[in-house]
């Protein structure tokens, strides 16, 4: 098995648990609460890559900057999807966000010009379809 398709399979039941725990702790809590109590998790899980790497980050202006885009897009779509999770169904919750690959796909697209197959546009007319039938 190839050493990434490992890493995204691990990523995926990982990510199941991530779309799971928030509908539990809505309950309990404000998704505010829950949102900061979930940095505390990810600083936990930073801590430890940070001694795994010996402490030594890489300082490339451009990347620290898109590391930083994505944890603030990462924060605040999580704020979105306690919210929803709180008063939603998590299934159709999660199944609605973990669409958000069209969004990376027409983004890849359109600004890193990445072209796509046949097969790619209709895996985006399926997602698409998709949604239309979460929400209807």
């Amino acid at each position: 098995m190839d050493n990434w398709l490992l890493s995204a399979i691990l990523a995926m039941f990982i990510y199941g648990f991530w779309g799971f725990f928030p509908k539990i702790a809505v309950s309990y809590i404000s998704p505010q609460s829950a949102l900061v109590y979930e940095v505390i998790g990810a600083i936990l899980v930073g801590l430890i890559t940070l001694f795994f790497i010996d402490f030594r980050l890489e300082l490339q202006p451009k990347g620290v900057l898109f590391a930083i885009l994505t944890g603030i897009a990462g924060m605040t779509g999580t704020l979105f999807f306690f919210a929803a999770a709180q008063k939603g169904k998590i299934s159709v919750v999660v199944s609605l966000t973990a669409l958000y690959p069209l969004i990376s796909v027409l983004l890849a697209v359109i600004f890193l010009r990445e072209p796509l197959t046949v097969k790619e546009i209709c895996g985006l007319i399926l997602a698409f379809g998709a949604i239309m039938l979460l929400v209807a």
